[in-house]
């Protein structure tokens, strides 16, 4: 496998054509494509594989085959694809506060995203937060509500720190907080490992996928299937009965091919 970006096939994964250049059009229009395209899921954590960083690795997954991944994989390989192009971007990492009461200790970083600096100011771009997926960057300015095609951000700065929150029907949620210290690949590959197998972590011992579209947010917790419009309200739901009913949801609606077969993945997520 090689460790040289493949350009084209990317594009081609994620059904872009025509010219690109390092703006803002093209990163927007690469982002919002990415995550339609290429989903957040949690299939090997969950079946206790590695989950490998390399560029070739990350290619044969979620370019050649009709895989997705988590935020290291996702957001490593959009830095891989931006670099190409000749995009200026530094990677960073974030502490997830989604599940966490808002007086609780901060935790290990255990998120990636992306600095994308560009004529109009620097950019906040992120294809890997597999509980609230970003459909666009988001410009580097605090206390703005930015308003995208399927939802409404906002980043704030406290105590050294920016967090980056979602509206939500309840109300505003924080997603990360994080800070602009450069982070290099021996970074990801600690934060993957604790990611990917430490019971402190969903991804071990949970199911968790999700793929946004042009008008909807599709997501597959555990058993459970969900459909979200804008800002995170709620469509609907149904409980998802058998192995076939699973291979089925993934394959259709996510574009997934199992990695494993449909019985026994339907087994482990049985809470």
């Amino acid at each position: 496998m090689s460790d040289t970006l493949r350009l084209d096939n990317y594009l081609a994964r994620i059904g872009r054509s025509g010219e690109i250049a390092p703006d803002l059009a093209t990163l927007a229009r690469l982002h919002a494509a990415h995550v339609d395209a290429i989903p957040f899921e949690s299939f090997d954590p969950l079946l206790r594989r590695p989950v490998p960083l390399d560029l070739a690795s990350l290619q044969a997954k979620l370019v050649d085959s009709r895989r997705g991944g988590y935020c290291f994989e996702q957001n490593l390989l959009f830095k891989a694809v931006l670099d190409a192009i000749g995009f200026t971007v530094t990677g960073l990492t974030g502490r997830v506060r989604w599940m966490s009461r808002p007086d609780s200790p901060l935790g290990p970083r255990e998120h990636m995203m992306l600095k994308v600096d560009l004529a109009q100011g620097a950019y906040l771009a992120d294809v890997g937060f597999g509980a609230c997926l970003l459909d666009a960057p988001l410009q580097f300015r605090t206390d703005l509500e930015q308003r995208t095609a399927m939802g409404t951000f906002r980043l704030s700065q406290s105590d050294g720190l920016l967090s980056l929150s979602a509206r939500q029907p309840a109300g505003w949620r924080t997603m990360y907080v994080f800070d602009l210290q450069p982070q290099i690949q021996a970074d990801y590959e600690l934060g993957n490992w604790y990611t990917s197998t430490s019971p402190l972590v969903p991804f071990p011992s949970m199911l968790i996928m999700e793929r946004l579209g042009r008008d909807k947010r599709y997501k597959l917790i555990n058993r459970t299937f969900l459909v979200e419009a804008r800002d995170g309200v709620f469509l609907g739901e149904r409980p998802i009965a058998s192995a076939e009913e699973l291979r089925q949801i993934v394959a259709e609606t996510f574009g997934v091919t199992l990695p494993a077969p449909a019985d026994e993945i339907f087994r482990r997520i049985a809470g």
